[in-house]
């Protein structure tokens, strides 16, 4: 932190000028005392932050303290800076805007974790990155959603397809609920990367081209990773229902494998009242081919 009193006096206003502005309602936080709708407490911004109210009081009141990057990172981020605010304040407490980062393919799986996706199928199957970057998958999953393959390789992000791609949404019967809790169990695997520039990047972006992320992103639901059942209606054969299962492989622990099951119970429609209704797994067959 720069020990002139003038640039620390200048960074606590900046930062205090824009909490105060801060419109409470993209943060799902309720108005202040006669229906004030702008500026988030101290209490508030820090809890967002991960920090300490006490410590981000002193830096508002310019006191000489020396604030991490990934610090200052996740503070702008909960304050919504924009990239030259970001910047300005990374320079005021005298540490070099970081080079914006370049969109890059996720690093090819081990042979090994292919090899066991190919092996799941006719189940679909996936692996995602730490920042839910698509890195593999198999044929039927490919069958399951042709996008993935026609996608950019820089674009392959699992929250991305489902916030903003029409395919995607199409196939989710249940996109409202099925988006939040894919949003929830990032955000509880995410806690330790929250200032780093991956995700300050991915949360960034999916704020600028979606604002049903930036609502679900600003409720801060906190949600495990789990197996369930999910359901899907494709618009070459229909209804499909699977069970999910989450691997994560001892030797490339960095990864997650997602496989969807098929099963063939409704539990929407009488199963006996269709007797000669095509499983699950027959038609996804004709997916995979």
């Amino acid at each position: 932190m720069p020990t002139d009193p003038a640039v620390r006096s200048e960074l606590g206003a900046f930062l205090r000028s824009k909490r105060t502005a801060a419109d409470r309602s993209d943060h799902d936080l309720p108005p202040l005392g006669r229906g004030r709708t702008t500026g988030l407490r101290r209490e508030e911004i820090a809890f967002l932050s991960g920090v300490s109210v006490t410590w981000y009081t002193w830096l508002e009141q310019g006191r000489d303290i020396n604030p991490s990057r990934q610090v200052i990172d996740a503070v702008a981020l909960n304050l919504h800076l924009t990239e030259a605010e970001h910047d300005y304040v990374l320079g005021l407490v005298g540490l070099a805007p970081r080079p914006r980062p370049v969109l890059a393919a996720p690093a090819p799986v081990p042979p090994h974790v292919q090899h066991l996706l190919d092996a799941l199928a006719p189940s679909p199957a996936f692996a995602l990155t730490a920042h839910w970057d698509i890195a593999a998958w198999n044929r039927p999953y490919e069958g399951l959603f042709p996008g993935v393959l026609e996608a950019d390789p820089t674009q392959r992000n699992l929250l991305q397809f489902v916030f903003t791609d029409p395919f995607v949404r199409a196939m989710l019967p249940d996109w409202e609920l099925t988006s939040r809790q894919f949003l929830a169990e990032y955000r509880s695997e995410a806690g330790g990367r929250m200032g780093g520039t991956e995700h300050v990047r991915l949360v960034r972006h999916l704020r600028d081209v979606s604002p049903e992320f930036t609502r679900a992103w600003d409720e801060h639901a906190i949600e495990r990773f789990g197996s369930r059942r999910r359901r899907f209606c494709h618009p070459r054969v229909g209804e499909l229902a699977f069970e999910q299962v989450n691997l994560v492989p001892q030797d490339a622990p960095e990864l997650r494998l997602i496989a969807y099951l098929p099963v063939d119970e409704d539990t929407d429609t009488d199963t006996a009242a269709r007797p000669a209704a095509e499983g699950t797994a027959a038609r996804l067959s004709r997916l995979a081919r």
